[in-house]
């Protein structure tokens, strides 16, 4: 039973993810098969060391552990257990102990140390693997989180504090609850404490965090339409200021440049290496070239199709662009002294290239024009041979003399093999109609 519980508990989600997360965004099978869900397979590591015998004869006792959210920390293994990727574990924590699960073994490890600094002097330990009595009362206390945090809100909304309680994550052994917020300024805590302290009967701990954490614990759908990328694998949060979008011909509007976080968004940072070394060779943005009718300024820069627009300072609605190449003769020339020539005269026009899209997909009335070309030839060739519908309640003849019908005959059979339409097939038969009898009187009913 112990070993069935701890394979359940190694799934992402239930170990690291938020508590209200639910299960089965990965795969169709759910997260037994892929280990990760949702908001928390940014933690999942993997360990690209498995399959290389170690060559150095000392194995690192230390092993990296997860906790809930994006919370991680080294501990040793003082008591060599055999420890491998999603073992639950008991770890020493003050008060009591906390309860994560494994995320890094081997010489990964060092690796994580030395890039976090972590010292090796005083480590926490690991106690023991969690056996059932831990699990339950972590399953217990986690289920409690949502509850606390929503009557968290409601003291500090009472109190009239300026601050928002973004998560609550209790320890493994229920001693200590952590409640993380963001505030714009200090915030006093004196008659908040006392109140989370009456009302959980608990240690309780308090932590701010920044705007962009907030968001990577929330998660959310970005303007991009995927998932926020702070929230699935962005662990490192950059500066990110308005020269990035100037540097990208960006137009500085804060509603589409922020964030979910309300901050600049991170994805900024992503292609500006790029946009750099391109604008390493283009003329600064505040170029300035003399013509013979007067100055031209800089005004817009493409950076994809190498080309910047100037206009005159008298007529700054009148716009010539021109290859960088150019400009770079010009502002030469205007250093020797000598004024260039009108940019009317330079101005090439583009000449739009007709795209030849092979599988034609691009032309919306690709099926009217079929349709209106078979409707016109239908319209124009009507069959007109065949014979006229007869007319289903012809009027009834009258009666007429048998004498004075003879003389006329000869006139109706000229009529009939004139016109072949009016003739009868030899095979047609008249059409029969069933007479209507009314329904027979019941006297039994």
């Amino acid at each position: 039973m112990n070993l069935i519980k701890k394979n359940n508990m190694s799934c992402g989600c239930k170990t690291s993810g938020d508590s209200s997360h639910s299960c089965g965004t990965k795969s169709a099978n759910g997260c037994g098969s892929v280990d990760t869900c949702g908001n928390s397979y940014k933690l999942s590591v993997f360990d690209w060391l498995s399959n290389v015998n170690n060559p150095s004869k000392s194995q690192t006792d230390f092993v990296e552990v997860r906790f809930k959210n994006d919370r991680k920390f080294f501990y040793k293994n003082v008591h060599n257990l055999p420890l491998h990727i999603g073992s639950v574990v008991t770890v020493e924590s003050s008060p009591g102990h906390d309860i994560g699960v494994v995320s890094l073994t081997g010489e990964l490890v060092k690796i994580q140390m030395k890039k976090k600094d972590f010292s090796e002097e005083n480590p926490l330990k690991i106690y023991r693997l969690a056996n059932q009595k831990d699990i339950e009362v972590w399953q217990e206390v986690r289920a409690k989180e949502e509850s606390v945090k929503i009557q968290a809100r409601k003291i500090s909304h009472a109190l009239n504090l300026d601050m928002k309680i973004t998560d609550v994550e209790y320890q493994g052994d229920g001693a200590k609850v952590t409640f993380y917020y963001t505030a714009d300024n200090r915030v006093d805590f004196r008659q908040l404490i006392k109140e989370f302290a009456s009302a959980f009967r608990t240690k309780i701990d308090m932590k701010q965090i920044g705007f962009r954490q907030e968001a990577a614990k929330v998660g959310g759908i970005g303007s991009c339409g995927r998932e926020l990328c702070c929230s699935t694998w962005l662990t490192d949060f950059r500066s990110v200021n308005t020269n990035a979008a100037r540097y990208q011909q960006l137009s500085i509007n804060p509603q589409k440049l922020a964030g979910q976080c309300g901050k600049l968004k991170c994805c900024l940072n992503y292609e500006l290496d790029s946009y750099l070394d391109a604008l390493s060779d283009f003329p600064s943005s505040s170029t300035t070239i003399d013509t013979v009718i007067g100055k031209a300024f800089c005004i817009k820069i493409d950076v994809f199709k190498k080309r910047m627009w100037f206009a005159y300072a008298d007529r700054s609605m009148a716009w010539y662009d021109l290859d960088v190449q150019e400009v770079k003769k010009l502002i030469a020339q205007n250093k020797k002294g000598e004024k260039t020539p009108p940019l009317e005269e330079m101005k090439t026009s583009d000449v739009p290239v007709k795209s030849v899209d092979l599988i034609q997909e691009n032309n919306v009335d690709r099926f009217e024009r079929k349709n209106r070309n078979s409707g016109k030839n239908q319209n124009r060739k009507k069959p007109n041979n065949g014979p006229k519908p007869s007319n289903p309640n012809p009027p009834k003849p009258k009666p007429e003399n048998k004498t004075a019908a003879k003389p006329n005959e000869k006139r109706n059979n000229n009529t009939a093999s004139n016109h072949p339409q009016n003739a009868k097939s030899p095979n047609q038969q008249p059409k029969k109609f069933k007479k209507k009898f009314p329904p027979k009187r019941d006297d039994k009913a």
